[in-house]
């Protein structure tokens, strides 16, 4: 298996195809794809704070892309 890149080494492409095919780690939401999250898990980690390193960067990121509105980029991708 492939060694991810790290986060400041992703493109923007590579970042949207991670959303959709990484799955939450843990939690109540585990072996979720990241792209499925519900709004209301990326909220709380917005308010506790998201995780450090490509996690924490791939949930703010579905965040940014829920609440703008931007689902639609990661249709293509599924």
């Amino acid at each position: 298996m492939s060694e991810l890149p790290e986060p400041h080494n992703m493109n923007h492409g590579e970042i949207l195809l991670q959303l959709v095919k990484m799955k939450m780690p843990y939690g109540k939401y585990k072996d979720r794809l990241l792209c499925d999250l519900p709004v209301s898990y990326l909220e709380w980690f917005q308010r506790k704070g998201f995780p450090k390193g490509k996690l924490g960067m791939l949930l703010h990121s579905m965040y940014e892309i829920k609440i703008n509105g931007l689902d639609y980029l990661l249709k293509p991708l599924r």
